[in-house]
């Protein structure tokens, strides 16, 4: 391990070099980020999991660079051209583009007009018109007229060392860092429609004619151009300056670093003219594209990076959203033509019944829906009503609205989810793994009644990138976008803890330490010998030895069991110490457990030792006060206005109750129960300056808002969490400042081929066995 390496990440973290040093040790050892943040915080000297999360991912970049710039010694060294110089350089490079930059000269690459010059003899020509500027280009190259080597005249020969002086000039590492960093600060973006797309781009028109510094340009705005300019609607371009010379042909700024750092200008010397063409050149056909598509790539680069984080972030705020707990559920998913989804689990998520009621249009059998559902919600208990927010929700919304009114006896109470994913879930190898014989339409009712109960529990057995609480997520490199939201699912469902004996192969996954291996096989042995008593019993488990054991046992909960400790978060290696606290207290531990008035008294430096030092007893404590806590909020829910279905409903200045679906960085999209989401512009959030919107929402939180403006033929919605703001004083952002062309945030829902056979399939069928018919027969009476 290079100690360079670890010496530059605890610069960048502000920690200590023995905490990098100790956390790479632990990484490269197998040990997973949440282990090493909850459970070796004295190994680290406490560093977080945001902090490891960071390490890991430079550590990750550095290794590589390490790699390359191995390869390159090696490659240079092989051609005998390394010289300590350009060793030390190489060596002292910190970004893999200065690395490139220096091995530039010394890549192979095929012949190229530069080499070609060079085996014709042309170098000696080219050396002498660049160190003595007084001699006559044309007199010098006649005496490198040589036809059998390809240089016919004078002009040849003059073309071949020009080539052979750009090639130089565009190779030069210190020259090519001087322009790059110029270009980033100074230069300006310039985006025009591509001829004949002015129509058909549209949803691009605020790029039409655009101009903006580039190091300015914010992450939503530079992917939407990306996205223009993929989809042959713009036409980007680099401008040296804000200012654009008024002669294009005139030398620019650009032109004039690469003079003066090989010292020439035209001092009205013989080679000065030729020189300057050399200059000339070698910027507009060597280095301005190499370094345009270079600094269009930094841009998409920093872009896709901020976008990854806002999903990421997101997708953290979603996937840690209040539960509402072990109730038995009756989940929903509307649809019209081919009717409502329904499927009732029970407390623990299991499937009980299913089917499907046609309460909408064509059939309008709504008397008899709320017959069957009444029947279902006593029948088994039901607490929860979970609707789907897609197609016809609104519509099933009101229909359980008057089932809850016809039947207060039942207690139920309703809610409106996300659907996202539900479908991507419905027809995944998972969901046909665990319901076989279901149709997709009913596995995705059965999700949409889960993600109420335990929306982490759920949630996980969806791509993350299928869930929709991102920015431009098609966008970005897939492979950070995955790698990145995979460490944020980890995090999330370690950070809550895993039910052993009741979680889903795909929660014990993502448990630290474990694998899809591990959780099937941990499956396959609770399904063959019962629940699990004990945290030991997990050892009996195939393929799951002792590291694996010791990275994921902490995480992982027996409710019940032999050891009231086995509920906690408190890892099997660390009972001794609270067999010290019992022993030194002379209490039983069951007595401890929950005494918050006595635990406070305990100081955690009296049960150190040279194992667990205070920041672990201190945690320890802390879990035995509340064992298993969950770190998830309090469960609430919006109450949506009722009225207020479409978007044509909704009327300016008007007040409504929501739940926040999405935060991107130029505001937040806000679900008030029409069908399309609502954009509150980062300027409307809050009274004061808001830098960061999560700062102020996070998806899922239940807010207020009031509508501003409302376009029903564009599907967009203006609105404000100021109330005191009045809509004839609102002035409508920009589509950039909406965030470009996929700002809209529609949320339309794919739904399954087969979908359109289900109303028939279940007609037919009966899927909820006597119940159901019973249930029809009876309300049609």
């Amino acid at each position: 391990m290079s100690m360079q390496i670890v010496q530059k990440i605890a610069q960048e973290l502000n920690v200590q070099a023995h905490q990098v040093q100790a956390a790479i040790t632990l990484l490269d050892e197998g040990a997973t980020v949440p282990f090493i943040a909850r459970y070796r915080k004295e190994v680290t000297a406490g560093l977080d999991d945001t902090q490891l999360r960071t390490l890991e991912e430079r550590l990750r970049y550095l290794r590589e660079l390490e790699e390359r710039r191995q390869t390159i010694l090696k490659s240079i060294e092989e051609q005998d051209k390394l010289t300590p110089a350009l060793q030390k350089d190489i060596l002292e490079a910190d970004t893999k583009t200065r690395l490139e930059d220096l091995y530039l000269p010394y890549k192979p690459k095929r012949r190229t007009k530069a080499q070609i010059a060079r085996e014709a003899g042309l170098a000696p020509l080219a050396e002498t018109l660049f160190n003595t500027p007084e001699t006559d280009p044309e007199t010098a190259a006649a005496d490198y007229i040589d036809a059998d080597k390809g240089v016919a005249d004078s002009k040849a020969a003059l073309e071949g060392a020009k080539q052979i002086l750009m090639e130089q000039f565009a190779e030069d590492a210190a020259l090519l860092g001087e322009i790059r960093d110029y270009l980033w600060s100074e230069a300006v973006m310039v985006s025009n429609v591509a001829s004949g797309k002015e129509t058909e781009g549209q949803k691009f028109a605020d790029y039409f004619d655009y101009h903006e510094a580039l190091h300015k340009i914010p992450s939503h705005r530079a992917l939407a151009l990306f996205r223009g300019r993929n989809e042959t609607v713009l036409q980007l371009n680099l401008q040296e300056s804000a200012e654009a010379p008024e002669d294009p042909r005139a030398p620019g700024i650009c032109e004039g670093k690469i003079g003066k750092h090989f010292g020439l200008r035209n001092q009205g010397r013989a080679a000065d003219k030729w020189l300057q063409d050399v200059v000339r050149w070698t910027w507009r056909v060597k280095i301005r594209s190499h370094l345009e598509v270079e600094l269009l790539m930094r841009l998409r680069e920093a872009a896709e990076a901020e976008a990854i984080q806002v999903f990421s972030s997101n997708l953290k705020d979603l996937l840690l959203a209040a539960p509402a707990g072990a109730k038995a559920t009756l989940g929903l998913d509307p649809g019209l033509r081919t009717g409502v989804k329904v499927a009732i689990t029970d407390a623990t998520g299991k499937l009980v019944e299913h089917g499907a009621i046609f309460p909408h249009a064509p059939r309008n059998q709504w008397r008899e829906s709320i017959a069957v559902l009444a029947v279902l919600a006593k029948k088994h208990h039901v607490s929860l009503v979970s609707i789907g927010n897609g197609t016809a929700s609104r519509e099933t919304d009101k229909l359980v609205a008057e089932l809850i009114k016809q039947h207060p006896e039942l207690k139920l109470q309703k809610l409106m989810v996300s659907e996202a994913g539900a479908s991507v879930y419905s027809a995944s190898e998972l969901a046909a793994k665990e319901f076989p014989d279901l149709d997709v339409t009913i596995r995705g009712a059965v999700s949409i009644a889960r993600r109420l109960q335990d929306p982490l529990a759920e949630l996980v057995k969806i791509d993350p990138k299928a869930i929709g609480v991102g920015q431009y997520q098609h966008d970005v490199s897939q492979m950070q976008l995955a790698r990145s939201l995979d460490a944020v699912v980890e995090d999330c469902v370690n950070a809550v803890g895993v039910d052993v004996n009741m979680a889903s192969a795909a929660l014990l996954a993502r448990v630290s330490g474990l694998n899809q291996t591990h959780a099937n096989n941990i499956i396959h042995y609770r399904d063959s010998n019962g629940a699990f008593k004990n945290r030991k019993a997990l050892l009996k488990v195939p393929r799951l030895g002792a590291k694996t054991f010791e990275q994921a046992a902490g995480f992982l909960r027996i409710m019940g069991g032999d050891n009231p400790l086995d509920a906690s978060a408190v890892h099997p290696e660390a009972y001794p110490v609270i067999e010290q606290i019992v022993a030194k207290n002379q209490r039983p531990m069951h007595t401890l457990i929950g005494d918050s008035s006595f635990l406070r008294k305990l100081k955690a430096s009296d049960y150190t030792s040279e194992a667990f030092g205070v920041p672990t007893v201190t945690d320890i404590i802390q879990e035995l006060d509340k064992p298993g806590r969950d770190p998830r909020p309090e469960f609430k829910t919006a109450e949506f206005m009722e009225g207020v279905e479409t978007i044509s409903d909704l009327k300016e200045n008007m007040v409504l109750e929501g739940v926040v679906t999405n935060v991107t960085n130029f505001g937040a999209f806000v679900d008030v129960g029409v069908h399309q989401d609502g954009l509150v512009h980062i300027s409307a959030l809050a009274d004061t300056f808001v830098k960061d919107p999560r700062d102020v929402v996070k998806a899922g939180d239940v807010v207020k808002v009031k509508v501003l403006e409302v376009d029903v033929a564009r599907k967009r919605i203006a609105m404000t969490m100021r109330l005191q703001d009045d809509s004839r004083d609102y002035t409508a952002p920009s589509q950039r400042e909406r965030g470009g062309a996929a700002s809209k945030n529609n949320k339309s829902r794919q739904k399954t081929a087969n979908g359109s056979n289900s109303q028939q399939k279940y007609a037919n069928t009966g899927s909820f066995g006597n119940s159901l018919a019973d249930a029809f027969a009876r309300a049609k009476k």
